[in-house]
């Protein structure tokens, strides 16, 4: 056996062997792994004398390991591989042993012996550190004659912990109660013996192989969280640390001493991070002396000297800083208790003090990563300093120092480096990490302002405006200056425009909109814009349009900030470009009131940006394109272009622009296009892909335009389509549309940008599209358009009504069967995925909101005119099988909704519920007679349902609907459905006590009984 699991382990695992006999040797190793007693030969070929290869053995140890840890073996059988596999290691690890295990083996094997732990210490092998420590060596010679056996040790105690003590690892309760009580055992029996071995190597360090001291002190580290801290502090110990932590040399961070000095740092930060008492914190740190060590590893060459050169220690930098953040951490955190004495609180505020000056240091630093490593503990400061301010008008005098060298830090970092570079593409994801960090500096911002708002406002004031100065003198700053003053300048907003806006009846709302003010006047007459850096171009654009609001004010600023645009949206840097056409739309959208002068000369200055030329996507796969190449694809370009169009529309919308010149601008955009569009349709029609874009983008364009040129909607109350005029103009794009449609219906881009488009569209036509309303839904509603695009489409429609219910009847009646035999196809279509249940469940909704609205907007004549009688009998029988379906409620409600409003219109008037001579006077004949033979089973059938369950929330709305329904019913029919009711409640099985329950409930208002009813039917 044992030769053919080591055969199949080299089959396996030789990268010659053929798969198909691979894969049987996978299948034999996964079984053996399965087999209870398989781990018995693969500990035989792990402990033999004449050792197999080393795949065999790695993977026959973790064969064994697996049975240890999953397959709960017995304790004899525990006991068994312990025996086995610890005479192993007396032989391998013992002094003149053989040659040492591989690095994965020594893993493996210390895992396995961890799992081991676990179930034996308690009991059957209380000696276990005692064992493993006897393999070091005695104190005189421990970790020097037999560092492979030292270092075993110290490798299973560092595992231990991790097994029983990591708080980083979840457990189960049961898992965690047994981690518990071993360490309590630990505690009671090892804990001293082990701490002595940590005395032994640390006090011979320098005799010792470095590797093994790391690797003790790393050990040190992890348990001093759950032992007696004086085990830890001890002169031996504490000596060694700092003899370790202030080593000075020229020696790479990758060195054994490098190594060791940042695991003594490591062991001091996790000392100061034990939980313990406010007090007995406070005294730890002064105890340990750690202000010195700080400020001597600071002052060390590889902190100090090489600081700014190549040659710059920066993971000592993040040792070290980390290790400032804990203690800060753990200082504030004790200054924050309400119950401090003031004896204590007076030692922590000190050390604080002396840490201060340590905490800038690393947060200014040039490298992120070490900045990082104390933004937790300066954000935690400043909140401290926050609350600290309760019931006061300023901070005490030995805080407020802290603040303007912290606020001046911030800004320092919010500067890029000097090495940096911006928009190369190798550079994105520091690019990303710095944008990443900025956020992270914005909130300490802010937090600095909440404590002193006086004092962020002058100091950000001075950075950006003495920055803006600069440009004309002869120390003018470089990009990076102007970046930095020009995103201090956008964050500003925040607490400028915090209560609603700049001004406030024409005058500045706050001081700080008083300085932010301020800073535009500078920064609009300064010459920033015409900076060649694309960084600052961005920045000046950005401000521009988060501040428009200053332009409202400041009339005679516009003209020159337009100017900048046009520049702008005609820059030969793409991301410059792209952008600015957004942003430009953005600035003329907000003052177009103020630009009725320069109109014309805006949109003549940007004609030349209102060429569409289509670009078909190459076959490069998306997921392999940079975010750079994303943002500057042909696809990214048009949707940017359509920007400009709304643009246009946007300045030429102004009141004071006369309705000819809107035509005139309307007439230059939309002739060229839709003459463009007439060109692309022969190929088109014969599937140029290119030509079908081209046509995609300039019907997008149509509704684009449109949507800037008018903001009216239909069914707003205030407000109209423009001028018949520029109507007319608008009235060749729909026709250009139309034709599209007529030619291309199925192409869904063509489809998806003239749905896009007819909202659109009707902005500016108004009821003048109403009679193409039978040619859009032939085009959009093709046999290829899907349910999603059919639901979009319902909903449009919806608005269509609404806006224009008094004038869309006659059109309404001529498109309505078309329309609902479209409707009625996509709904017998079979989900047959996910996204089919979705869209499916979509077009339902839409179409039953549709008939809602046509219902609640008079215009139910329609469905039972003349030229719709052929759709009447489907469109009912959907109603009335959606109303019975429990599994979709969302569209059950909706239904019996839809029923209960036809009931409501339909049925006449209201009568006498108990008065038999009282007859029906439905509008409808014989419609009293349709409600009482096929209205008034649904609620009953929906009770039987298979999925049906009154528990649900949701189907409770369905009930309340069904409530509605039935007591609509009883108040148009009368005696008629109030005896078939008494009827149907016996058939239910219904006592007489229930039933007349039931028939009284329903005489009193419709929301009564919509509750009784739920509650009827939940209590069955």
């Amino acid at each position: 056996m044992d030769a053919q699991v080591e055969n199949a382990i080299d089959i396996a695992f030789d990268p010659r062997t053929d798969q198909s006999l691979k894969a049987q040797a996978y299948d034999f190793l996964a079984r053996l792994r399965e087999d209870p007693n398989g781990w018995q030969v693969c500990l035989s070929l792990f402990t033999r004398s004449k050792s197999p290869s080393e795949v065999v053995r790695l993977v026959s140890l973790e064969i064994v390991n697996n049975a240890v840890q999953a397959q709960q073996l017995p304790q004899a059988q525990l006991v068994q591989i312990k025996e086995s596999l610890w005479g192993y290691v007396k032989q391998r690890y013992a002094v003149g042993g053989q040659e040492a295990d591989s690095p994965s083996i020594q893993n493996k094997l210390t895992q396995t012996f961890t799992y081991l732990f676990t179930y034996l210490y308690s009991e059957e092998w209380a000696s276990f550190f005692d064992d493993f420590r006897e393999l070091a060596g005695d104190a005189a010679s421990i970790g020097t004659a037999n560092p492979v056996g030292a270092a075993l040790y110290l490798r299973i105690v560092g595992s231990i912990h991790d097994e029983i003590a990591d708080q980083l690892i979840p457990r189960t309760p049961a898992v965690q109660k047994r981690s518990n009580d071993l360490k309590d055992l630990v505690r009671a029996r090892d804990v001293n013996k082990i701490a002595v071995t940590w005395q032994e190597i640390l006090s011979r360090w320098r005799e010792v192989d470095l590797s093994l001291v790391e690797m003790c002190l790393r050990t040190i580290a992890k348990w001093v969280s759950w032992i007696d801290i004086w085990l830890v502090i001890n002169q031996t110990i504490q000596n060694a640390l700092l003899e370790l932590a202030g080593q000075q040399g020229t020696f790479t961070s990758e060195s054994k001493e490098a190594k060791a000095r940042d695991a003594a740092i490591d062991t001091f930060t996790e000392t100061v991070a034990k939980k313990m008492a406010a007090g007995d914190k406070v005294e730890l740190i002064r105890y340990l002396n750690l202000g010195t060590i700080v400020g001597q590893l600071i002052l060390s060459p590889a902190l100090a000297e090489s600081r700014n050169t190549p040659n710059y220690d920066t993971d000592l930098a993040e040792t070290v800083a980390r290790l400032v953040n804990n203690v800060m951490f753990d200082l504030i955190k004790v200054l924050d208790s309400d119950t401090l004495d003031d004896a204590t609180r007076s030692k922590a505020d000190a050390e604080v003090q002396a840490f201060m000056p340590y905490l800038l240091r690393f947060f200014s630093d040039e490298y992120d990563e070490i900045c990082s490593a104390v933004i937790p503990s300066l954000t935690d400061l400043m909140t401290m300093l926050r609350k600290s301010l309760k019931g006061r008008t300023s901070l005490a005098q030995h805080h407020s120092w802290m603040l303007p060298p912290v606020l001046n830090a911030i800004v320092a970092k919010m500067k890029y480096d000097e090495t940096a570079s911006w928009g190369e593409e190798d550079e994105q994801t520091d690019e990303a990490e710095f944008q990443e960090l900025r956020k992270r500096l914005h909130v300490l911002q802010q937090m600095v302002a909440a404590v002193d708002e006086k004092l962020y406002i002058d100091t950000l004031s001075k950075v950006v405006v003495d920055t803006l100065e600069r440009l004309d003198s002869g120390d003018k700053p470089n990009w990076r200056d102007l970046d930095l003053a020009l995103h201090e300048m956008f964050l500003f907003g925040e607490l400028a425009v915090k209560n609603g806006g700049l001004y406030a009846k024409s005058s500045p709302s706050s001081l700080a909109s008083q300085s932010l003010l301020g800073m535009m006047d500078k920064l609009v007459n300064s010459g920033v814009a015409t900076h060649p850096h694309p960084a600052v171009q961005l920045s000046y654009m950005e401000i521009c349009v988060r501040y428009v609001q200053y332009f409202e004010h400041n009339p005679a600023s516009i003209p020159k900030v337009l100017e900048t645009f046009v520049a702008f949206v005609h820059s030969n840097h793409v991301k410059v470009r792209l952008r600015s056409w957004y942003l430009f739309q953005r600035f003329v959208r907000h003052l177009r009131q103020q630009l009725s002068d320069v109109a014309q000369t805006v949109i003549q200055a940007i004609g030349d940006l209102l060429t569409i030329r289509a670009e078909v996507p190459d076959s490069r796969d998306e997921e392999d394109m940079s975010s750079d190449d994303a943002c500057e694809s042909a696809d990214a370009a048009f949707t940017a272009q359509l920007y400009l169009f709304e643009a246009v529309g946007c300045v030429a919308s102004a009141h004071s622009v006369p309705a000819s010149t809107k035509a005139l601008v309307a007439k230059s955009v939309i002739g060229p296009l839709a003459a463009d569009l007439n060109r692309s349709l022969p190929a088109a029609r014969n599937g140029d892909e290119r030509a079908i874009l081209q046509i995609h983008h300039i019907i997008m364009a149509f509704g684009t335009l449109a949507q800037g040129l008018s903001d009216w909607t239909p069914g707003q109350k205030h407000g109209a389509p423009p001028d018949t005029t520029v109507g007319d103009v608008f009235v060749e794009a729909t026709d250009a549309v139309l034709l599209a449609l007529d030619n291309l219906s199925s192409s869904v881009g063509v489809r998806d940008a003239a749905r896009h488009s007819f909202s659109r569209l009707l902005g500016v036509l108004g009821s003048r599209m109403l009679p193409q309303l039978p040619r859009w839904i032939d085009g959009l509603l093709s046999s290829a358009s899907s349910n999603d695009e059919m639901a979009m489409f319902l909903r449009l429609l919806v608005q269509v009504v609404y806006g224009f219910k008094t004038s869309i009847s006659p059109i309404l009646d001529q498109l309505l069967t078309p329309l609902l035999q479209k409707v009625f196809a996509g709904l017998s279509v079979p989900a047959t995925g996910t996204d089919d249940q979705i869209q499916l469940k979509e077009l339902k909704l839409q179409y039953l909101n549709f008939i809602l609205i046509v219902m609640n907007n008079d215009l139910s004549s329609v469905l039972v005119s003349p030229a719709n009688q052929a759709t009447f009998d489907p469109f009912l029988q959907t109603l009335t099988h959606f109303a019975q379906d429990p599994s979709d409620p969302a569209t059950a409600r909706l239904a019996l909704s839809v029923l209960t409003k036809m009931t409501s219109t339909w049925g006449g008037p209201d009568i006498s519920t108990s008065d038999s001579s009282a007859q029906p006077e439905p509008l409808l004949p014989g419609f009293d007679g349709f409600i009482l033979s096929t209205f008034a089973p649904i609620p009953w059938a929906l009770l039987s349902a298979p999925k049906f369950n009154a528990q649900d929330a949701q189907i409770r709305t369905v009930l309340f609907e069904a409530g509605s329904l039935l007591w609509t019913i009883l108040r148009k029919t009368g005696a008629r459905y109030r005896d078939q009711l008494s009827g149907e409640l016996r058939g239910l099985g219904a006592s007489e006590d229930s039933i007349g329950q039931f028939l009284q409930g329903m005489e009193g208002d419709v929301a009564g009984f919509r509750k009784f009813f739920a509650g009827f039917v939940a209590g069955k």
